[in-house]
């Protein structure tokens, strides 16, 4: 068995999440969460079968993002996965929404972060391992880096 790493291009101001699932039905059912849960919220999906003809299928509401999510797919090669890029909207306002899709069977990771995709290869084909979500942390917050992250979540709206 082989272990490499994938880097996962994220396009300006989206958020990857990328999880495994087990069904045809899951970019349709997951282009309904999206569609349903942020208005004005723009997304591609895109969802690698792992039998049958094992494409790659893909829904959204913007075409480049589609796309990406397709590319992103190819290039890890691995079956029963999903991509789904956001624009104008966080994972905050979906994940639980898409961890309750009865064919979700994981989330990897929600992220903006650069994103690697720890891939293992063997006869068989390819499967995700993990991921590399970031950077290793710093250290630990102080007062003023409180008060900073407190802040910024109530300037974007999470905290009153």
């Amino acid at each position: 068995m082989d272990v490499t790493t994938v880097k996962v291009p994220i396009p300006e101001g989206c958020n990857i999440i990328l999880g495994q699932t087990h069904f045809i039905k899951t970019a349709e059912d997951l282009y309904e969460i999206l569609a349903g849960a942020v208005p004005g919220a723009k997304f591609g999906i895109a969802f690698t079968e792992a039998s049958g003809p094992c494409l790659i299928r893909t829904e959204g509401n913007d075409d480049g993002l589609v796309r990406s999510c397709a590319e992103a797919l190819e290039s890890i090669g691995a079956g029963h996965v999903f991509c789904i890029l956001l624009r104008n909207a966080f994972p905050v306002n979906v994940l639980n929404q898409i961890k309750n899709c009865p064919e979700v069977c994981r989330v990897f990771c929600a992220t903006a972060n650069p994103l690697e995709v720890v891939v293992a290869t063997s006869a068989q084909g390819k499967g995700i391992l993990g991921v590399i979500d970031g950077f290793p942390p710093k250290g630990v917050e102080n007062g003023p880096d409180r008060a900073q992250r407190r802040e910024f979540l109530r300037k974007i709206g999470y905290k009153l």
